[in-house]
């Protein structure tokens, strides 16, 4: 006869297609109901940028396993849940965005807030609600890079500031609030201050992700906001040069010092392919990011090739995620956004220690 239990046991040697792990151990199963020969299965994913095939895959295998045990029907409900670790009691300043993404590089010019920006618009364009924070105070790009916002940030009679929306993302950034041609001539304590005020003093509202874009290097912004908030991992961009790969390799050895997991390493300005006659041409050399993710021993989360149509998303304000969603590269951040989500959702579910809450969002 078939029952809860045994509905249960079958679960646990379901492999998850995305995450490779069983559903039980990752705490993936939110119900099963059993009448009879039929059995009723809610299944958690863990973010909505589970991939669509991998979703498919899932239902199957469970629908499999609980019919080999003498279930006639299954019926298998998956349902997104944002899955995050609270933020411990010191590090609690921050309110509602549940995972937070830093997205750095360990120089400049190697494109690192074109691959915030479009990271979160992709992460967006999965389902998922989303936060921006230019961190970046001396080089705040992101105003230009999303362009006039829909709504403009603005402050509340409580001394609270309240977000810009650019294209349905919640933005805020130190460009919002200085004229466009003045210089910020700051010392690092200035920087924590502001900081403090753009996380704790904001209104982000219940988010998914919040999306950092920090400077390039190892300064006070990385300092600051590992001591603020808990940081769910970054994203390190780099671009195939040597002379890249070696300020990476700083990066990557500051974030461990702080106890931020890499999420992955992506390749930037890859290569170039001419769209008249299709060669390619390794302008910056290519293969130093994957090479390098190997030597570290983090995911290699794929190429960004040169593309004059990301050049001009960024400056007409309108990135190519949106500009143009069905071309090649615009998919490569879509795969950006869900390895990066599924290696979240990977690091959280994998510590039974310290169980993650799971948000549901409609």
């Amino acid at each position: 006869m078939l029952t809860e239990a045994a509905v249960r046991d079958a679960l646990a040697k379901v492999i998850d297609p995305a995450l490779g792990h069983d559903l039980v151990s990752y705490r993936m199963v939110r119900s099963v109901e059993v009448q009879g020969d039929d059995a009723l299965i809610r299944v958690e994913l863990p973010t909505h940028a589970y991939p669509v095939a991998q979703r498919r895959e899932l239902v199957i295998r469970v629908e499999q396993a609980v019919k080999a045990i003498g279930a006639k029907r299954v019926t298998v409900l998956p349902e997104v849940m944002t899955a995050f670790l609270p933020a411990p009691s010191d590090k609690a300043v921050l309110k509602g965005p549940k995972n937070v993404v830093a997205v750095a590089a360990g120089k400049g010019g190697v494109g690192k807030s074109t691959v915030a920006v479009n990271l979160a618009l992709a992460l967006a364009r999965h389902g998922a609600k989303v936060g921006l924070l230019d961190a970046d105070v001396f080089g705040p790009s992101i105003p230009t890079m999303l362009g006039a916002p829909e709504i403009p940030a603005s402050a509340t009679k409580d001394s609270r500031i309240t977000p810009a929306i650019h294209h349905g993302l919640r933005v805020i950034s130190v460009g919002f609030f200085v004229d466009k041609g003045e210089a910020v001539v700051w010392r690092g304590p200035m920087v924590h201050r502001l900081l403090q005020q753009f996380l704790g003093d904001v209104d982000w509202g219940e988010l998914d992700y919040l999306v950092c874009d920090l400077p390039p290097g190892t300064g006070d912004v990385q300092l600051s906001l590992s001591q603020l908030i808990p940081i769910a991992g970054a994203v390190m961009v780099t671009t195939p040069q040597e002379v890249a790969i070696i300020d990476v390799v700083k990066g990557i050895a500051m974030f461990e010092k702080v106890e931020i997991p890499i999420l992955g390493i992506i390749e930037n300005m890859s290569y170039y392919k001419c769209p008249a006659c299709g060669h390619s041409d390794e302008i910056f050399s290519h293969g130093g990011g994957k090479r390098l993710a190997q030597e570290v021993g983090a995911d290699f989360f794929g190429e960004i090739p040169i593309d004059t149509r990301i050049r001009f998303g960024g400056d007409a304000g309108v990135p190519i995620v949106l500009a143009s969603p069905d071309s090649e590269n615009a998919q490569r951040f879509m795969d950006l956004a869900t390895k990066t989500a599924l290696k979240i959702a990977g690091n959280v579910l994998s510590k039974p220690k310290r169980s993650p809450r799971l948000a549901v969002i409609k």
